[in-house]
């Protein structure tokens, strides 16, 4: 909705100012600002755009998703000996949560080559295996890393001790009802867990074993609980419905096994 509102102020008489409670992803603004747009933002978050002025063409390219190089990230860090590089990956501070609560738990990741394309920074990102201790995950970042939090869950079923993910309702609104879905399928891995109305409470330690999984037709779970079986101690892992995957990330089990992995999906 922001985004449709600030490109609209492009072609608006005067400016257009549109306000958030809270700093949320601004890649729209960032872009617009790239291409020469007259936008600014406030000391209380909102973001002023002015209509009539000419933008200017701009040569783009375009980062890598961190949604998506989380569940690489995550796969590294629980595979023994893994040790992988991810090029390009876009590192905009409001979306880097990911990154905070996973080297919170204790994850060996590092930025390199760290830089900045139309307007976004970007790094490549090292992951290495390590061990992961459970932590407190909620209020202002959850808003960093709110889609990512199905792949947290794997991350954390891993850690010892307890992982409490809060002040995540928006997850029972999103592509399905990811708080139940997640708790449902990781403990038909063998997960130990609890919802709460706003999140998850995960006991970490217990090794997964493989198992048949539904993806609930949600592409972020489905890829979850593809690294979930990557990280299980014994057993397959059939993922059900995974076809829900191309939605965002289109070659993600070709992308698996060429890393090494032996992973196993179903269309329907």
């Amino acid at each position: 909705m922001k985004s449709a509102l600030l490109l609209a102020g492009l072609y608006a008489r005067g400016e257009t100012i549109v306000q958030q409670p809270v700093p949320c992803r601004d890649h729209t603004e960032r872009m617009m600002a790239a291409f020469g747009a007259d936008l600014g933002v406030d000391p209380d978050w909102s973001v002023h755009v002015s209509g009539d002025k000419p933008l200017r063409g701009q040569q783009v390219e375009v980062p890598g998703d961190i949604s998506a190089a989380a569940f690489l990230l995550v796969a590294a860090t629980l595979l023994p000996g893994s040790d992988i590089l991810i090029r390009d990956v876009g590192i905009n501070p409001t979306r880097t949560g990911v990154l905070e609560a996973l080297q919170r738990m204790g994850a060996d990741i590092t930025l390199l080559n760290e830089r900045s394309t139309g307007g976004e920074p970007v790094a490549d990102l090292r992951a290495r295996s390590a061990r992961l201790r459970g932590v407190e995950i909620g209020g202002t970042l959850i808003p960093q890393l709110i889609d990512e939090i199905p792949i947290i869950a794997v991350a954390a079923t891993a850690a010892e001790g307890v992982t409490v993910i809060t002040d995540a309702a928006e997850l029972r609104v999103k592509e399905t009802d990811r708080i139940e879905a997640v708790a449902c399928e990781l403990r038909k891995l063998g997960a130990d867990l609890d919802t709460r109305p706003d999140g998850l409470s995960i006991r970490g330690g217990k090794p997964l074993q493989g198992a048949a999984v539904s993806s609930w037709s949600d592409h972020r779970l489905a890829m979850s609980l593809a690294i979930a079986g990557l990280a299980s101690a014994a057993g397959d892992t059939m993922v059900g419905d995974a076809g829900c995957i191309d939605v965002s990330f289109p070659g993600f089990a070709c992308l698996l096994a060429g890393l090494g992995a032996r992973v196993e999906v179903a269309e329907s």
